[in-house]
């Protein structure tokens, strides 16, 4: 899948840097002493946002990034870099820090998903040092980077001086830029590969509305004229867009029914565009992708952050139906397609065993786990494993075969092989809704059942055939094949 490939890629980032806090609770009354809710606060987080959001996501996605911004020496700025430290092992954080400068602070009060009020704490001047080191940290930093990322949040970090330095280092090692504007004017941006403005950007930057198809073609012309190359447009629930100098539009409708938060979504669809383009998509494809990626980050409450499995499960949704279909896999393919049915409301169950020997018991079993949810995934013991638990002679057949012979099964949507003992590690990625095993094991024997019912899972016992079994198959074959005594005269 495609997103195997992000593993390989580091990306540029550079940009507006703020520390995003969030204040959540509930509302039942109006203070007495104004017109105001009253909010009781039940928790409270902060995150890396702006540029910081989207190297967070970026790393989420399964790349590295580089994030190269400027910071106050404050505590907001303090909390930035150890949130880095601690939280982003994939994010190699390089923040200028300048005295005198405010950390840019957003602290948003919520009731439930609901905002109530948004509180800023910010300094938009950045001084000739702070812009001459940021250029320093670029030209070193570009060396080691598939893509660069301008992430302009208009605070003061985007200065023409750092979009020029970043112009002339992606040229010099041949890697593309991916700007996502903020700037009255597109062509403050000229020589970057490709724009991601939202539909409020656009018509600033054009003078036209942007609420209909015809206001957004007629501004996409003044757009296009400034900018000079490639424009992604991001038009929320009316999906994304993609614009180019002398060549017919291409629309992505919106993913998703259900949005709760569309806070840094924009960021969502910057980090996984760049990491496409990094990895050798092309343009559209990479567009297709950063709107699936969209379409995971508004269906969750705040500040949003994607996996690298979510987007992988989402895109199985939006998959060819040879893809989707595939029922031997690895971990990863396993984990995807699990989220993809998750996303879908589908229950999924899990079973596991050698399966050395297909016979009636194992139909039974399989049919029967089947039965009682949407979909049924198999853990299959490799040779090795079978060999451990099972002696030097087992297994009869290669793990190759018995997995076939068992994806072949109508009650199976899924096979994958594990190395070791248990399935235990399979049963954490997964989580299962239903654990499914043999009734000569009881609730609490069953490896993972404390697991899965910790999360609120079922265990599930399936009544056996009787007389079946793998091992006296194999028994009862060897005794009646035995060779005759040789008789002597």
């Amino acid at each position: 899948m495609i997103v195997d490939n992000f593993l390989g890629c580091r990306i540029l980032v550079v940009g507006d840097i703020m520390l995003d806090h969030y204040v959540r609770g509930s509302v039942q009354r109006v203070s007495p002493e104004a017109p105001a809710l009253v909010l009781q606060i039940h928790d409270e987080n902060w995150a890396m946002g702006g540029g910081g959001n989207v190297a967070a996501n970026i790393a989420s996605l399964g790349g590295a990034a580089i994030l190269i911004g400027l910071v106050g020496c404050d505590p907001a700025g303090a909390m930035l870099k150890e949130m880095n430290l601690s939280r982003n092992p994939r994010v190699d954080a390089r923040l200028y820090c300048q005295p005198g400068f405010n950390t840019i602070e957003k602290t948003r009060f919520l009731a439930q998903d609901r905002h109530l009020l948004r509180a800023d704490r910010e300094s938009l001047t950045i001084n000739e040092e702070a812009e001459a080191g940021i250029i320093a940290s670029i030209r070193e930093a570009a060396a080691e980077c598939s893509a660069v990322v301008i992430s302009d949040y208009a605070k003061g970090v985007i200065t023409p001086g750092v979009v020029k330095a970043v112009v002339e280092v992606a040229k010099q090692w041949g890697i593309p830029v991916i700007a996502d504007p903020k700037q009255p004017d597109f062509s403050y941006y000229r020589g970057c590969s490709v724009l991601t403005p939202n539909r409020k950007e656009l018509a600033v930057a054009s003078g036209r509305e942007a609420d209909s198809e015809e206001g957004i073609a007629a501004g996409m012309a003044t757009a296009l004229e400034q900018f000079g190359a490639p424009i992604v447009l991001t038009r929320s629930e009316q999906g994304i867009s993609l614009f180019r100098p002398g060549k017919s539009p291409l629309h992505e409708p919106a993913r998703t029914q259900l949005v709760r938060d569309v806070s840094g979504a924009g960021d969502t669809v910057v980090a996984a565009l760049s990491l496409a383009l990094a990895a050798g998509e092309s343009l559209p494809k990479a567009m297709a992708i950063a709107n699936i990626a969209a379409s995971v980050a508004v269906a969750k409450s705040g500040t949003a952050m994607v996996t690298a499995e979510e987007l992988a499960g989402a895109l199985l949704i939006e998959a060819e139906p040879s893809r989707r279909n595939e029922k031997l896999g690895t971990l990863s393919l396993a984990y995807a397609r699990r989220e993809a049915w998750r996303r879908e409301g589908l229950t999924v169950g899990f079973t596991n065993g050698c399966f050395d020997i297909l016979h009636p018991g194992h139909v039974k079993l399989l049919k029967a786990a089947k039965a009682q949810c949407d979909r049924l995934v198999v853990g299959l013991n490799t040779d090795a494993s079978v060999s451990r638990l099972k002696g030097p002679e087992r297994p009869v057949q290669v793990e190759g075969s018995r997995a076939v012979v068992i994806a072949a099964l109508d009650s199976v949507d899924m096979v994958m092989l594990f190395d070791d003992d248990t399935p235990m590690e399979l049963i954490q990625v997964l989580r299962p809704d239903v654990l499914f095993k043999g009734a000569d094991y009881t609730v609490d024997t069953v490896v993972g059942g404390a697991f899965v019912r910790a999360y609120g899972g079922k265990v599930v016992l399936v009544d056996l055939e009787a007389d079946q079994s793998t091992t006296s198959l194999i028994a009862r074959a060897r005794t009646t094949h035995q060779p005759h005594s040789e008789v002597v005269h």
